[in-house]
């Protein structure tokens, strides 16, 4: 029985337009992606990389063609069914760490569950799973601007596990940093692919990395030129901390992208471990479930708060709409400018209520 892609882009292109002009960044590419697969993107800078990869996470839509994830076409989603699979189904890791600077190392890694409107008990004891997965178990409490070049990088990639997804994407994520600091993060991708059998998307324009993947996908202009599969993979050292996450679900099932609800279902202490969350991680959250005898009035109050909070904020964040001018910035390979893209729409909106309540007042 054939294998089913995680990935497929059909014939797949994308446009911008420049006042009269029309520029095309990616022309009619055609690719599969397996499960579990380290995969490269490599190119000079322009060739189109990254506007792939905003396509692949659905952060653009493309001008033509279509991205299917496991049969599902994402071009079919509404906009918090788009959210939705940012948020659970991949992971994303920039050259930029984008960590916030006012919140701690826990926080940083914490904060995407928030937006599902998991417990906070719940988000600090994954967070600190995951830096025990990064070795960076005694950073916790340090801010950002604590924390070296490669410490900050593996910071964001754990922040990008912290769901539990299936698929890492990875844009240049070494581009900032030293050669060791590279080595370590390189290191840390590589065992997340071979440990954890996570399908690993790298973008890069660095040839030492290809020996690591399982095939290199080589662009220029806009096209794909060939796909080289190596024969022998490149050995590496492969981190024991990333055995703890166990391997994330990646099934050939009807309900890996559910676009039927957005809601938050949380499963109880006695639910199968199918989902790839780690056993170890499981079991201690069902022994202090059991041993808790319940929040304060004072602390459900406060919960209840911040999910409201989210969910007030959701509608806008979940838009997932990219303006012309932050489209034209991720050509030009501006690597924050993709998870900057609905902060853009954000600001955009509160202009508008701002000056909505300015006109009433007048």
């Amino acid at each position: 029985m054939a294998k089913t892609p995680v990935i497929k882009a059909s014939n797949l292109s994308k446009t911008f337009k420049l006042g009269k002009n029309e520029i095309t960044a990616l022309h009619s590419v055609d690719f599969e992606i397996f499960s579990g697969e380290f995969i490269c993107f490599f190119g000079p800078s322009g060739c189109g990389k990254s506007t792939l990869l905003s396509m692949l996470a659905g952060l653009q839509p493309p001008s033509s063609g279509k991205v299917l994830v496991r049969g599902k076409d994402l071009s079919v989603l509404g906009k918090k069914e788009i959210s939705k699979y940012r948020r659970s189904k991949i992971g994303m890791v920039f050259q930029q760490f984008n960590l916030i600077l006012s919140m701690n190392v826990l926080e940083n890694i914490a904060l995407p569950m928030a937006f599902d409107g998991v417990s906070r008990k719940r988000r600090a004891q994954r967070a600190q799973h995951l830096l025990s997965v990064v070795g960076l178990d005694d950073k916790k409490k340090d801010v950002p601007a604590d924390l070296s070049g490669g410490q900050q990088q593996r910071v964001a990639v754990a922040r990008s596990l912290i769901n539990n997804p299936w698929i890492i994407m990875a844009d240049e994520p070494t581009g900032n940093l030293d050669s060791q600091s590279a080595d370590e993060v390189m290191k840390l991708l590589v065992s997340l692919s071979r440990k954890s059998k996570r399908t690993v998307i790298l973008i890069t324009h660095n040839p030492d990395y290809l020996k690591f993947a399982d095939r290199v996908f080589k662009m220029k202009d806009g096209h794909i030129l060939t796909v080289e599969k190596n024969k022998k993979v490149a050995k590496v050292e492969l981190l024991d901390s990333v055995s703890k996450l166990g391997t994330a679900k990646d099934e050939e099932a009807e309900d890996d992208i559910d676009i039927e609800t957005d809601k938050v279902v949380e499963k109880d202490e006695e639910s199968s471990s199918d989902d790839g969350t780690d056993n170890v991680e499981k079991t201690e959250i069902a022994k202090e479930s059991r041993n808790d005898k319940g929040p304060s009035s004072d602390e459900d109050a406060l919960e209840k708060e911040n999910v409201e909070a989210v969910e007030e904020t959701e509608e806008v964040k979940d838009t997932g709409e990219v303006s012309q001018e932050d489209a034209n910035d991720i050509e030009e390979g501006n690597p924050d400018t993709i998870e900057n893209a609905e902060t853009t729409e954000i600001n955009k909106e509160i202009a508008k209520d701002e000056e909505s309540d300015n006109e009433e007042q007048a």
